[in-house]
């Protein structure tokens, strides 16, 4: 019953918050919705609660693993966004040179597919069929669209026609990949006995030996594609920064940090598949190449790169291609990969909300013309600054330590050119990153010192010292769930 509560709470709130028209109920019910979802996820962090009849919903350690990062997210961007949504009805944000246009959309609908979005990401971490979890990621990116075309500019446009487009032909192969898998199901490997397997991921693992490999090789191809393209991994990241840079800033921490997750969990529960059926060589290696290539791409164009905001959405498609390398090393990689899921989706979310502070307040997203952000956002730009060592793997913060464990990793598998060439792109990353931020934080303010409300700077903070948190101490709880996960998806 926990399992379908936590989809049915969030989806009648945003079905009911379509018809509240007053400001401060619907504000309320959006804070109401996410708390309550939370508390359900410590509940099932307590107890973990059984899978529905059938077994299409369950919460397994992965699923439990991505719920709780989704939800706390959400409850610090509902209690974030209360603070903006005020700024943004005392006035947009105008700026004629950068062509930007902060427009009041209405409050409702963009309260009520914030609550649906949930709905769906939560969907996704409870999905144990192979189309369910297919129908969740495509609820996703239906539920945020509207999210993107917030600001109603041309350029928000744009962003989400991209991010509609693009991410349909990816789940459009990702479908593809499902049917493949079916296949494999329904023609088994010759030599093997028994049943086809129905497509419950579970069932799938069981009976992995029994799968047609060139099928089952050929789904996980499209598979990866597929919800690579949502996941945000090179070359198939294009929608990813326009989406990321366009949008509201409570959005892009939760596209970044929650979002990308979705699409990352099902590629793992696949990878989880092949694994069992004895792909693994072949599964990582792709993982591998994936990986390299998205911190590839990213370090070119975060070096000089003139857009805050579009900064950080290049270092989600950097670290997005560090979870593909952890999972795809094996071994100690993969509870590096799942600890790193957690220092990402919490140091993304912090910065992109300080992004969107000093946005408010500079009126610009440029990278020129944003100076001393310290002077004029004092507790911003301290966590502005945190964020920034956080976000490049620096001492001791979380990233830190998932980091140096997917090194590690690599150096224990024998697998030095792989690395050197890590070591080199996470160089020139935080060079390009610590150009930019901290040149924005230090000299002249061009604002006059602002009082910064509570509420706009306490969510940032408390993820921050989150990330803090896990680069000097696990929780045991934690710590065993990222064992238990890791232990299944055939790691150490």
């Amino acid at each position: 019953m926990t399992v379908l509560l936590l989809i049915l709470i969030p989806a009648a709130a945003g079905g009911l918050a379509f018809f509240v028209r007053a400001d401060r109920p619907r504000r309320a019910l959006l804070v109401t919705t996410a708390a309550g979802h939370t508390s359900l996820t410590v509940s099932a962090w307590v107890c973990r609660p059984r899978p529905t009849p059938g077994g299409w919903f369950a919460l397994d350690g992965l699923g439990l693993l991505f719920l709780s990062i989704t939800s706390v997210l959400f409850l610090a961007v509902s209690v974030y966004t209360l603070s903006y949504l005020r700024r943004e009805r005392q006035g947009g944000i105008t700026d004629i040179e950068e062509g930007f246009l902060f427009d009041n959309a209405p409050e409702a609908t963009f309260t009520a597919c914030l609550l649906l979005f949930l709905a769906a990401m939560t969907l996704v971490t409870v999905s144990q069929h192979v189309g369910l979890l297919w129908v969740a990621v495509e609820a996703t990116t239906l539920a945020s669209a509207p999210l993107i075309y917030f600001h109603r500019h041309h350029r928000s446009l744009e962003a989400t026609w991209k991010y509609l487009l693009i991410c349909s032909v990816g789940i459009a192969l990702a479908l593809l990949g499902n049917f493949f898998l079916a296949v494999a199901a329904s023609h088994p490997q010759a030599g093997t006995s028994g049943s086809s397997p129905s497509m419950l991921f579970a069932n799938l693992g069981s009976q992995a030996t029994q799968l047609h490999v060139p099928w089952l090789k050929a789904a996980f191809l499209l598979i990866l594609v597929g919800y690579g393209t949502k996941m945000g991994l090179a070359p198939l990241h294009t929608w990813l920064p326009d989406a990321h840079s366009e949008s509201p800033s409570v959005i892009s921490a939760l596209l970044s940090g929650a979002l990308l997750n979705c699409a990352f969990l099902g590629i793992v529960r696949t990878q989880q598949v092949c694994v069992a059926a004895g792909l693994g060589g072949f599964s990582r290696q792709l993982l591998v190449g994936f990986g390299l290539i998205s911190m590839a791409v990213a370090a070119a164009f975060i070096v000089g790169q003139s857009d805050y905001k579009r900064m950080l959405a290049y270092s989600s498609v950097e670290h997005m291609g560090i979870l593909s390398l952890g999972i795809g090393l094996g071994g100690a990689g993969v509870f590096g990969a799942l600890l790193h899921a957690i220092n990402h989706s919490l140091t993304k979310a912090m910065l992109f909300l300080i992004a969107g502070n000093i946005l408010g307040t500079f009126r610009t997203k440029s990278t020129v013309e944003v100076r001393g952000v310290l002077r004029a956002l004092p507790v911003s730009g301290v966590v502005w600054l945190a964020g920034l060592f956080a976000i490049t793997g620096s001492p001791p913060f979380g990233p830190f330590l998932s980091e140096f464990t997917i090194l590690k990793a690599s150096l224990d598998e024998g697998r030095t050119i792989v690395a050197v060439i890590y070591l080199a792109l996470l160089a020139a990353i935080f060079i390009g990153m610590a150009t930019v931020a901290l040149r924005m934080a230090q000299g002249e303010a061009s604002r006059e010192p602002q009082r910064e409300p509570l509420i706009a700077v306490l969510p940032p903070a408390l993820l921050g010292a989150g990330v803090l948190l896990l680069g000097i101490y696990i929780p045991p709880a934690i710590d065993n769930l990222l064992h238990e996960t890791a232990r299944a998806l055939g790691g150490l």
